[in-house]
């Protein structure tokens, strides 16, 4: 049974973020570190994947489709996102064999939560949509295949953090450590017995320049300024994503 479990999800490449995640006392003092998924399209995916594997076993990885979309746009199949583009042909061959590997979900036990099913969007698909405000009917049908002893769900995708019940059975979103919607900052989770959502400030200013000195990306000022600043407020997220979660 795991004490205390950090959740870092969607930390986009932004190596700044994470390591002030990262030098969070209950962070660094957590029983696990669960990575839910894209954690390296961005402007320092080599840094990032780096920095999570010197961790070792402290850390649980998640596959997102992040990390699906770096591995085929490695092998040819281009995204639409120019980042993810340049971040696939940035990675070594023993970081995209990781990524490659990644489980879907992963189930633990955490103290206070009973078994907590870890995943990046639903438990069965790596990019479909449910938001804080999505019908009961349709978390009914995302969670079909879930066991019942699951009964706690975290998952990342939206960017946007939350709690809320879902037929008994608790949803948490930890938001996102490198592309927040809603508000400047590193957003993660601490859970057990209870769950915490946290948000970690930092120097943005100091952050972005970082970003735009250390990557090679040739458009990592605009990312720096678009997505480490925040400019996307969580309405604004909502009004993108509500259509895709079949309201």
């Amino acid at each position: 049974m795991l004490e205390r479990v950090a959740v870092l999800s969607d930390i986009h490449g932004a190596l700044p973020a994470l390591e002030a995640v990262l030098a969070e006392p209950d962070v660094a003092t957590a029983d696990l570190i669960v990575l839910t998924g894209d954690i390296a399209s961005g402007p320092q995916p080599v840094e990032v994947l780096d920095r999570l594997a010197a961790l070792g076993d402290r850390a649980c990885w998640v596959g997102g489709n992040g990390e699906r979309e770096l591995v085929e746009a490695r092998a040819g199949r281009k995204s639409p996102f120019e980042v993810a583009n340049w971040a696939a042909e940035q990675l070594r061959e023993d970081q995209l064999a990781r990524l490659a590997a990644l489980p879907l979900t992963v189930t633990l036990p955490v103290a206070g939560l009973g078994d907590v099913l870890f995943c990046h969007a639903t438990p069965r698909d790596d990019e479909e949509v449910v938001l804080v405000d999505s019908r009961m009917e349709r978390w009914a049908e995302v969670f079909a295949g879930v066991p019942a002893e699951v009964d706690t769900v975290v998952c990342g995708h939206t960017h946007m953090p939350f709690t809320r019940l879902v037929d008994r059975r608790l949803v948490v979103n930890p938001g996102s450590v490198g592309m927040p919607y809603g508000g400047a900052g590193a957003w993660w989770a601490l859970l057990g017995p209870g769950v915490q959502l946290r948000r970690t400030g930092y120097d943005v200013d100091a952050a972005c320049a970082r970003v735009v000195a250390e990557s090679g990306f040739p458009d990592a000022a605009e990312w720096a300024d678009e997505y480490l600043r925040a400019r996307h407020s969580d309405a604004e997220a909502l009004a993108v994503f509500s259509p895709r979660d079949g309201r």
